[in-house]
This record gives structure tokens, sequence and C-alpha cells, in this order.
């Protein structure tokens, strides 16, 4: 099967674990064929995008309750929180590689090995929550990510520039500071956690780079600022804003360029 196919099917998926051994079976070299080649959309391909399971419930972002890291409970429903967010972004993933025609191979290539390293971590995160005695889908969860995977269906500059590069860098952004919350726990459980965290944002700085990457790229082909589009799509799109405090060393090994990086600064400067 085309690799961008086999992307599709995975992505069709409803039980977490068959959607993880299905991602993981896609080749990242795309075996001897042209990830690109063709034209791989056809009308009604939406049908059971994304696959997803009964649970979680998933509830608006201001109706998820907020519990304490120090109880164990609290610490298991902020664990099914960030696992919930890698299932979404292995959707997300596969997503990009399916959906969008007429890209050069490299960019599904980078997206498949996204999608690979998601899995990774939800696979990471799940075992560690049924360490702890709890499942995925144990408590409720929002879909933040994939409404703005819908939002920008049809416009993978869009795509680019406020899925990756906006709510993933927000993960630079709140990691660290949730590692610092499990590590005043300080329990068996809570380092693990942590543990689990360093390899997550160690790969989401290359995730969101390929964002940033990929948006500009996308700028240059169509003759277009990418600091002055940036805000536009943004507004256009409902994006939701950055809010400090940033991780603006992550930022910048993640590919935002020195003005970005000044204007964020000054932002958390007169927060």
């Amino acid at each position: 099967m085309h690799p961008r196919l086999s992307a599709l099917a995975a992505l069709r998926l409803t039980d977490p674990d068959e959607k993880v051994a299905a991602t993981r079976a896609i080749p990242l070299d795309g075996a001897t064929e042209s990830i690109a080649a063709g034209t791989i959309r056809t009308p009604g391909d939406d049908l059971g995008v994304p696959g997803r399971p009964e649970r979680p419930l998933r509830v608006a972002a201001t109706a998820v309750q907020k519990r304490s890291p120090f109880t164990t409970e609290g610490r298991a429903a902020l664990i099914h929180s960030i696992c919930h967010i890698e299932f979404n972004a292995i959707n997300l993933a596969l997503d990009a590689v399916w959906r969008y025609d007429g890209m050069p191979d490299a960019y599904y290539r980078d997206w498949l090995r996204v999608a690979h390293e998601e899995a990774l971590h939800f696979t990471l995160l799940h075992a560690h929550l049924q360490d702890m005695g709890w499942r995925y889908g144990d408590f409720p969860g929002h879909d933040g990510l994939w409404n703005m995977c819908e939002k920008t269906k049809d416009d993978v500059l869009a795509r680019m520039a406020l899925v990756p590069r906006t709510l993933e860098a927000r993960g630079l952004d709140a990691t660290p500071l949730i590692q610092g919350k499990l590590k005043r726990v300080n329990t068996p459980d809570a380092l693990r956690a942590v543990e689990i965290l360093d390899i997550i944002l160690r790969d989401e700085v290359g995730h969101v780079a390929i964002g940033n990457h990929w948006y500009r790229w996308l700028c240059e082909r169509e003759d277009i600022d990418p600091e002055a589009a940036y805000p536009a799509l943004v507004a256009r799109y409902d994006a939701p804003r950055h809010k400090p405090p940033f991780n603006l060393e992550a930022r910048g090994r993640a590919g935002f360029s020195a003005e970005e990086l000044h204007q964020l600064s000054q932002a958390q400067d007169k927060a």
C-alpha cells in the first residue's frame, strides 16, 4: 500500500494500540516509491477521520477538571491529559501525511517520522498510566488540538502555522513547568513521569522545527512574508494567542526566528 494510504488507514483506526501498531508499521523510507507521487485524496476520504475510541469522554477545554499533582489520582489525571494530547498528535501527524497532495517527498517523510515518535510517546505514557492503576479513557479529555486540524484541513500553510508552531509549541513552554511540579512531588511515579517528559520535550523540539521549516517553505513558494502572514492566520482561524512564560531556548532550537523570539521575550517581560 502507498505510504500515504497506509497513513490514512492508521488514522481511521479507533483502538489506540492498533493505531500505534499500524503507525509504526509504515516504513519511514517509503520503500522504493516516491511518497509524493500522484494524487492520494479522493472525495469521501474524510469518512472515519480521525478514528478515536469511545472513551475518553470528550469535553470542552474549560470543562476538564483540574486536579492536584500532589495526589495519586491527580497525577494520573495529569498523565492522562498528556497521553490524550499524544494520541491526538498521532492523528495530527498521520493527517498531515495523508491530507495534503503536492508536497515534496521530504515533507511526507518528516511527518511520518513525527507520527512514529508520537506513537512512542503515547505508548510510554499509557504504560506509565497503567502502572499507576489507570488506563487511557479513564478521565475526560478535550479536543483543542484536533479542532484546529479541522479548521485548517483545506490549507496546508495554515496547518503548519497553527498546529505545530502554535499549539505544539505551547507544549515546549508548558513541559518544564509540569516537570517542576512533579519534581516537587518527588514520588517514584512522579519522577518516572519527569523522565518520559524529557523524551517528549526532546522530540517535540524537532516536531515544532518541522512545522517551522514547512511553514517557511510554503511561504517562500507562495511569495509570502512568513512573519507578516502569521498574525493574519491566527486571526482568520481564531487560533490561541501566545501566553507566557515561554521556553525561549527550546523555541530557538525549534526554528523560531530571532525577531519572533524578541517579540516573545518582550511579551514575557510585560506579563
